[in-house]
């Protein structure tokens, strides 16, 4: 299964806490649309139905079911720059440190 680092806990939990929003709100993270090894992110008010749901602290991710698989083994880590834009990243077998391809 998917897991998060604290940096990744802390941004997810930054980006998600918005008081309009639902409760179960999440990262969603799915295959890209233009049939590259891109994935997508985006805020999901709740998991979609077939979702794999990661929570960690209060964090949520909601995997679409092939990316499940894809990153079953992997580590999720999140990085905010001065400029305050997020960079996700997935490092390879539980590692929780940054590398491999950004999201």
């Amino acid at each position: 299964m998917l897991t998060l680092t604290s940096g990744a806990v802390q941004v997810i939990r930054t980006v998600t806490a918005n008081p309009e929003m639902p409760p179960e709100t999440g990262i969603r993270i799915e295959a890209g649309i233009d049939g590259s090894d891109a994935l997508r992110l985006s805020v999901a008010p709740e998991p979609e139905a077939g979702d794999q749901v990661v929570e960690a602290e209060g964090a949520r991710v909601y995997l679409e079911p092939t990316v499940a698989q894809l990153l079953d083994d992997k580590t999720l880590d999140a990085q905010v720059d001065p400029q305050g834009d997020v960079a996700f990243t997935i490092a390879e077998g539980g590692q929780g440190g940054p590398g491999g391809p950004g999201v």
